[in-house]
């Protein structure tokens, strides 16, 4: 039990005892019905406010009884407006004589982190560039433009529809990239103006939920490639990944697919399976959108976030039509001359939001939790991609997967200011820092994608 000690009330109460409690009492209140935290080695009950948690129950749920303190930085962009909900939930403190860090975890290599965010704050790599993001969203709205143009001008003879189906698919993957900088909270020093741009993109330039989003990208970043934690390796017995879970489907003798077939199914899969929902990373994106509608299904101003799988690709040209936003009319009056076009543009950016979404945690460490320090377990799972002009443009910056990761909230154009000072921390504690070519990552992803496949292969037929 917890030791006593003074402590004031907040609201003129009498007194209270400050309750001590060690690392052991505190890694026991893990479950979905008792949930404790530790932030800054306080200790805070959140069994009940785990419901009301604005990005989800679950993302908060994945780090009960341990040391939350980094992802609580990580994930909150004013954290002293964040502190008076933890208030009420405050139950103690560790124990004078507790590590500040659980499970052994390296307390220098900790502090050096956080070290280091107090340096990217001081450099002001967490302040956003308007222009960079006007710009952004310009560029977007000029190819939509085009488009429509391109209809008006030369009708829908097959080189127009040829041309409309890249352009189209080039805005709409962009447009995928900057909902997800909204998401994150990286554009505005208000979260709330980052959520209502956040709805409003993802809800009309792309279709999907904002809510579904939150609820499942906010894991990802809390507990990357943790099975059981991190939605975006569960795959439904499609996949198996990394090279526990493949040796253990093998043991049991379990067969849904033929596995040691899945990196050439993988294409297979983006051929059936063509609909891209920009809302996580996930291979399976297009049947999510069926199977997994968004968890908070309250009416909102935005259709895209009202009851029901709003991200079912038919229910996209009611949503545009029931807000006349200027880029969905123009893309509208282009489909609806040419009808074929959408499956065109849902195919071709199906490919292109896979397989950069994929090329930086596939290839990485799968397994399940081993309880690193924040540093150690976003870089196991994430890799980069080298810098160039073209890759940046591309992948949305998700080519600095490391920096993204490590700092959610930093604005995109900044990761490459931070990089160097990430590169050194990982090499002074032997931390692996892996970068790679753009063409190598996509290979990558098959190569691992076999070598699961081979090893359910191998427990299969002899273990």
């Amino acid at each position: 039990m917890g030791k006593g000690g003074e402590q004031g009330g907040d609201s003129g109460e009498p007194a209270a005892q400050i309750r001590f409690y060690t690392w052991e009492e505190i890694q026991k209140h893990n479950l979905r019905t008792d949930k404790w935290l530790v932030i800054e080695r306080k200790v805070y009950n959140v069994t009940k406010w785990a419901n009301r948690h604005p990005g989800g129950q679950r993302v908060i749920s994945h780090c009960a009884g341990e040391d939350a303190t980094d992802a609580f930085q990580a994930f909150h962009i004013n954290p002293t407006l964040v502190q008076k909900f933890l208030k009420p939930l405050l139950i103690g403190e560790l124990a004078p004589g507790e590590p500040s860090q659980d499970r052994d975890k390296n307390s220098q290599l900790v502090e050096d982190f956080r070290t280091l965010r107090k340096t990217a704050e001081d450099m002001n790599l967490f302040r956003a560039s308007p222009l960079f993001f006007s710009l952004y969203l310009g560029h977007i709205i000029a190819m939509e433009v085009l488009a429509w143009l391109m209809v008006l001008y030369f009708g829908t003879g097959w080189i127009t529809t040829l041309i409309l189906a890249c352009i189209l698919t080039t805005s709409q993957a962009q447009a995928g990239w900057l909902q997800h900088d909204f998401g994150h909270l990286s554009v505005f020093k208000k979260s709330s103006w980052n959520h209502i741009v956040h709805k409003f993109v993802i809800g009309h330039l792309k279709g999907a939920s904002a809510n579904w989003w939150n609820h499942r990208h906010f894991q990802h970043h809390a507990k990357p490639n943790i099975f059981k934690k991190d939605p975006d390796v569960n795959m439904l017995h499609i996949f198996v990944l990394g090279d526990t879970q493949p040796v253990e489907y093998g043991k049991k003798k379990l067969k849904y697919l033929p596995y040691n077939h899945q990196h050439e199914y993988f294409f297979l899969t983006r051929i059936l399976l063509p609909f891209p929902i920009p809302c996580s990373h996930t291979m399976l994106i297009p049947l999510w959108s069926w199977l997994d509608p968004p968890r908070e299904p309250h009416p909102t101003l935005f259709p895209a976030d009202c009851g029901g799988n709003s991200v079912q690709a038919p229910s996209l040209k009611s949503t545009w039509k029931a807000w006349p936003v200027i880029p969905q009319i123009m893309k509208l009056k282009v489909q609806e001359k040419n009808p074929k076009l959408q499956n065109q543009i849902m195919f071709l950016e199906s490919h292109w939001f896979v397989w950069v979404t994929q090329m930086n945690h596939i290839p990485m460490e799968i397994d399940s939790e081993k309880h690193r320090d924040w540093l150690s377990s976003q870089v196991a799972a994430t890799c980069n991609i080298e810098q160039s002009f073209f890759n940046d443009w591309f992948t949305g910056h998700l080519n600095f997967q490391i920096e993204h990761h490590l700092f959610p909230t930093m604005p995109r154009h900044n990761f490459w200011k931070v990089k160097p000072l990430v590169k050194s921390l990982c090499a002074k504690y032997g931390v692996q820092y892996e970068e790679k070519p753009l063409g190598k990552a996509f290979v990558d992803i098959v190569g691992s994608l076999k070598k699961s496949g081979d090893l359910w292969l191998d427990a299969y037929l002899h273990k």
